[in-house]
């Protein structure tokens, strides 16, 4: 398939999964586009789906985008959020831990009126110039390194145990010592929710 048609169709398909066009959702199929390029994945829906994991630093519309492309999900263990605030996503390949950081280039903002000059809505100006912005332009390309614990690969839960604290049970390695007590991290350093007794 051309590369244009395969973008168009990978475009549409995000934007099936995110509810709308957005510049962001440009951005993350074009991330992803070349992430998966990087490390040599090709067939990532496919053949080799559990070849890789991407690990996204933010949480906004191009992460859509990101899982809609790779097939990469949290329920699979495949895309990993770290919550950087940061537009970037980094791929690895797991068979030999060739990995990428690619990173949104905050300059393409405003390059974007030098490729859609006639637009004059910033907002779609950003959005049509994304589409067809060289990949230089839009991205900062870093060849890194990550290490990935055993407990956070793919695949089945390695350990379950119980919490001596509330009762429930915690998977793969998130658990806490404290005070002698196997706890979940709620109960030994407080969680995002307060349980109502």
């Amino acid at each position: 398939m051309p590369e244009k048609a395969r973008f168009d169709a990978l475009l549409k398909e995000s934007v099936k999964l995110h509810g709308h066009l957005c510049p962001g959702q440009v951005l993350g199929v074009r991330m992803a586009m070349l992430g998966l390029d990087l490390i040599g994945i090709h067939d990532p829906k496919g053949s080799q789906r559990k070849d890789f994991m991407v690990f996204v630093e933010i949480d906004r519309c191009a992460t859509d985008a990101i899982q809609s492309v790779t097939g990469c999900s949290l329920g699979k263990r495949s895309l990993r959020y770290v919550d950087y605030g940061i537009m970037a996503a980094t791929f690895v390949r797991l068979g030999d831990g060739r990995a990428f950081r690619v990173v949104a280039k905050e300059e393409a903002r405003e390059r974007a009126s030098d490729f859609a000059p006639d637009i004059e809505d910033k907002y779609r100006r950003q959005l049509e110039a994304y589409k067809v912005m060289p990949d230089e332009e839009l991205f900062e390309v870093q060849e890194v390194e990550v290490t990935i614990a055993e407990a956070d690969m793919p695949g089945r839960p390695l350990r379950r145990v119980r919490c001596e604290g509330c009762g429930e049970y915690v998977q793969d390695f998130r658990d806490v010592e404290r005070d002698g007590k196997i706890l979940c991290r709620p109960c030994a350093f407080g969680g995002y929710f307060r349980r109502k007794d």
